[in-house]
């Protein structure tokens, strides 16, 4: 059974680890600070031939059952990371690894939920899913400290290495929405080796816009709870003009928003929210020039960011970014996730990844020498600079 080590960098035969050891319980109660704290006396305990301890990781059951396994992964700079996993990871070598951060307004929940539609059914059967919730986004969280500094997106890319590394995932394909798009974009050009290929959906690559900064001031973000204007903000952010559209139906559009401000009033904590929004709007450029994996850029006419991001497109080496821009729609992977699951199978096979699926409109063809399983492999020979000869096709005579 897959079981990560807790204590990652010590070496179980040249070392008694029953000192460091503490109980599951009280390790979990402890607050970051406390664990750092610990983290640091451990590592004035232990021989110098051993590397030290740099993180202290713990897994919790996960809430709504639907992931599963859940880990709460401690990172140098950005404090607590909830992580929950969809899949089996002890297949992640004949699987897709998929690296998930979610929008403002919501945690790991939307993804989940996109993950588990019916478009997405054939790839979730041979993929491996890593959901990240942004400090304080998980469910019935606390609010975070006032000595917490709630970290940049630059920052909380960066940091997104060590879950790869405690997961021991060796590269995966980062799929983000909005500002969680902000976040692994800024992953993959910090550790362009671990992220196969980059799904942003709505991505922003500028600084924050004066609109955006004028409903910062507008709605000044104080208080416990979430005011009408702060929700204003949050909902036109995730649905653009398709709540203002023709093309949206009276019926589903109230359903739409009901969920949505459900979600925005049921377990996530309105404190952290703002913290988030506050990160966002403060966000620096993001320099996708030059970045070395692949980029499918998803966006809907109807989002607020659709004309942004297709600058963006323009910007960039037309070789390594592809666009979807979907019609009439604006929060794409709730409304269009048939076409999303599409685009995402066309650009993972591109990246050697779930090739034992078909692409849309063409009938499945197997060889009888290869089983499902060998078909289901990730392909990386397109990471090797030089390929053997025994792979390179044979002569054909003419």
């Amino acid at each position: 059974m897959f079981r990560p080590t807790l204590f990652r960098g010590l070496s179980v035969d040249s070392a008694d680890l029953s000192g460091y050891e503490l109980d599951r319980s009280r390790r979990a109660s402890l607050s970051a600070e406390q664990r750092r704290k610990l983290s640091l006396l451990r590592t004035s305990s232990i021989p110098s031939r051993l590397k030290p301890v740099s993180h202290i990781y713990h897994l919790v059951p996960c809430p709504r059952k639907c992931c599963n396994q859940k880990y709460v992964v401690s990172t140098d700079r950005s404090g607590d990371i909830h992580v929950h996993v969809q899949g089996d990871l002890t297949q992640q070598d004949k699987r897709c690894v998929f690296l998930t951060v979610h929008d403002l307004g919501t945690n790991h929940s939307s993804m989940v939920d996109f993950v588990n539609s019916p478009a997405m059914s054939e790839i979730k059967e041979r993929s491996c899913f890593i959901h990240i919730d942004v400090p304080g986004h998980e469910e019935n969280s606390p609010d975070l400290p006032d000595s917490y500094q709630f970290p940049s997106l630059q920052t909380l890319g960066e940091d997104l290495v060590t879950v790869l590394d405690f997961l021991h995932i060796r590269y995966a394909v980062g799929i983000g929405e909005g500002a969680g798009a902000n976040i692994l974009a800024r992953c993959g050009l910090a550790h362009p080796r671990r992220l196969l290929g980059l799904v942003l959906v709505n991505c922003t690559a500028s600084t924050s816009s004066v609109a955006d900064a004028f409903r910062s001031r507008f709605s000044r973000w104080r208080g416990a709870d979430i005011s009408q204007s702060e929700e204003d903000f949050l909902i036109y952010h995730k649905f653009g003009h398709q709540i203002s559209s023709d093309s949206c139906e009276p019926n589903e559009k109230d359903r739409m928003l009901a969920e949505y401000r459900s979600r925005l009033r049921g377990n996530l904590n309105p404190h952290n929210i703002k913290l988030f929004v506050r990160a966002f709007i403060n966000r620096k450029d993001l320099l996708l020039k030059g970045c070395r994996p692949d980029i499918l850029l998803i966006t809907g006419t109807l989002s607020p960011y659709s004309s942004v991001i297709e600058k963006l497109y323009k910007e960039l080496d037309r070789d390594r970014v592809t666009i979807l821009k979907v019609e009439k729609v604006g929060d794409v992977l709730a409304e269009a996730p048939a076409k999303v699951a599409q685009s995402l199978l066309l650009f993972c096979q591109g990246q050697g990844q779930l090739t034992s699926l078909p692409p849309p409109g063409v009938e499945r063809r197997m060889s009888r020498a290869m089983s499902m399983e060998e078909y289901d492999k990730p392909n990386i020979r397109r990471l090797s600079l030089t390929p053997s000869v025994a792979d390179s096709p044979p002569h054909t005579k003419l």
